[in-house]
């Protein structure tokens, strides 16, 4: 269930669109500089840029691309909204699938699977293109899979990044038996394993809990490719600790700062 990736081009495109939607996502590159680290490149920049929506929660459409049953597009949407139990997240449909601001589509092939863009990236995506990818769900898909893929790619789609690519988590894992076992899993290449699974996140990107390898956001890496032998749960549905971490991100009851009237005078026309 991989985070879909954008290019070099689209990943600084996407940092400006996540600042500007949010400037807590804008990371400290003046304390880096002042660190002797020097001036960070702007596709530096970007990689460092976290996706989240901001303190005023998140209220997002939704559409689906090829028009699916309406049971499952509430069945989808239910498990979406799961996420705000404790956060302020709400996900509502609309008609106007082109143009909602997450875009789910069920393709298989080249651009199957499961995935999702990352956070406030959604927003560079070009409309009437997928944001997010539940590849051949049906009503017949089983129930732990809707706990298991859709609250997954939806953590992705508030921001939230794969738990399993924390450092504590990622030295754990036997490099060449990984990309062996993906290869075999999932026909993913040594490139994409190492993207996916193999790759730390920096700890100082990540506004998060301690590593939790029981974490919706976290892959179940087997024994038999980890050096202890020991396997990372992973996780099949939001955990505790997911939805503490959230409501911190997201807490309720916070809402966007409402104009001022003396602003609205300004704007009002001259007699």
């Amino acid at each position: 269930m991989p985070a879909q990736a954008i290019d070099a081009g689209q990943l600084i495109e996407a940092a400006h669109h996540a600042i500007t939607i949010n400037p807590m996502n804008r990371p400290p590159v003046e304390r880096m500089a002042a660190l002797g680290m020097g001036a960070p490149s702007p596709l530096h920049i970007a990689l460092l840029t976290t996706a989240y929506w901001g303190t005023s929660g998140v209220k997002l459409t939704v559409g689906f691309l090829d028009s699916p049953e309406s049971a499952l597009k509430n069945r989808i949407l239910s498990h979406m909204n799961a996420w705000n139990k404790n956060a302020n997240v709400t996900f509502t449909p609309t008609k106007d699938r082109d143009n909602a601001d997450v875009r789910i589509a069920r393709a298989g092939g080249q651009d199957g699977g499961y995935w999702s863009y990352v956070g406030t990236q959604i927003k560079t995506i070009k409309k009437g293109e997928a944001t997010m990818n539940l590849e051949a769900f049906t009503m017949q898909t089983e129930d732990g899979e809707f706990y298991r893929v859709v609250r997954h790619e939806t953590g992705h789609t508030l921001g939230f990044v794969h738990e399993h690519m924390r450092k504590a988590l990622v030295k754990k894992i036997d490099k060449k038996k990984a990309i062996a076992y993906f290869l075999k899993n999932d026909g993913w290449s040594a490139q994409e394993t190492t993207d996916q699974v193999l790759t730390p996140i920096e700890d100082s990107t990540i506004n998060g809990t301690t590593p939790d390898p029981k974490s919706i956001m976290c892959y179940q890496i087997p024994g038999e490719i980890t050096i202890d032998g020991e396997p990372i749960i992973g996780g099949l549905d939001i955990d505790a600790s997911d939805y503490a971490f959230s409501a911190t991100i997201y807490p309720k009851g916070a809402s966007a700062p409402k104009k001022k009237a003396a602003a609205k005078k300004k704007t009002a026309k001259k007699k």
